[in-house]
């Protein structure tokens, strides 16, 4: 008789933490020109998840720089692709990156994972916006 499959959580199955900390991302499929348009990256001291609409086949090499949000540092390093979500994104794994480079990533991600996260309400920031308005308004009809 088998053990019992115990379900892990995505997050609880993952090797290291992931953080939203990437600024300025710039990638190019290495080989060609052309420079990619993506969204802010999912990131982990392996790698990291890219959300663009543009697919790549798995092991496509691509070249990638990026600024830390929290440190400032900037970071450029070859990734390979592991996964790719066509529409949505890839997964790639770091390839080549410098030990410094690799502190630098470890050290973001213990800051972020020590920063308070902030979440502010849809309706509240609405009603704040309405408000701040209002007083605008207010105060260019009494000039």
């Amino acid at each position: 008789m088998m053990p019992p499959r115990i379900r892990k959580s995505r997050k609880q199955a993952r090797v290291s933490p992931r953080v939203h900390s990437v600024q300025d991302i710039s990638l190019t499929y290495e080989g060609h020109s052309e420079e990619l348009l993506v969204r802010p990256p999912d990131l982990s001291r392996r790698g990291m998840f890219i959300s663009t609409t543009r697919a790549f086949p798995e092991g496509a090499v691509l070249n990638l720089k990026f600024r830390l949000a929290v440190t400032g540092v900037q970071v450029r390093t070859r990734c390979e692709v592991r996964h790719c979500l066509s529409g949505v994104g890839v997964g790639v794994e770091f390839v080549g990156l410098s030990s410094t480079a690799a502190d630098q990533i470890e050290q973001e991600i213990k800051l972020c994972e020590q920063r308070p996260v902030r979440k502010r309400s849809m309706k509240r920031s609405a009603k704040k916006n309405a408000r701040e308005l209002r007083v605008t308004r207010k105060r260019k009809t009494q000039r």
